[in-house]
């Protein structure tokens, strides 16, 4: 998909930086009082709490990735559609479909507003975090008997 536009090369970027892990390059993308919506009733984020989310999933999927179908600059941001895409801690294959709206202003995304199936999504992180949460102990395990 060719990028013709600086908020489309930004939003770009911020996909891409999720797909790494590279959370600093994340917490680049955003303005500083970023706020983050999605529809699962809990409300909005702050910049530290979608962070905190993100690093559950790149930490808990592998080979997480976005199958983007759509993105469109509509002047004050960009709207995506897409699928998020990684093995689960299980070995199951996950697809969650995604529709986003990310507002830039200044190179810097100031809202999301992001629709997804709340079932999916809350089992995915689930599965995700139990991940994390082992490799955690695992380590501080490791370090106790070193």
């Amino acid at each position: 998909m060719a990028e013709t536009s600086t908020n489309t090369s930004l939003v770009n970027d911020y996909f891409r930086a999720i797909e790494r892990g590279d959370l600093d390059a994340v917490r680049a993308s955003y303005a500083p009082d970023a706020v983050i919506w999605h529809n699962d009733g809990a409300g909005e984020q702050d910049l530290e709490a979608n962070l905190a989310v993100l690093r559950v999933l790149s930490g808990g999927i592998r080979d997480l990735h976005f199958d983007v179908s759509r993105r469109v600059d509509v002047g004050d941001g960009v709207f995506q559609q897409h699928v998020l895409r990684g093995q689960l801690p299980n070995g199951e294959e996950s697809a969650l479909d995604t529709v986003m709206y990310l507002a830039v202003t200044g190179g810097k995304i100031t809202r999301i507003e992001e629709y997804f199936d709340v079932a999916t999504v809350t089992r995915i992180i689930a599965l995700a975090k139990n991940l994390s949460e082992n490799v955690a102990e695992n380590v501080a395990e490791n370090a106790v008997e070193a």
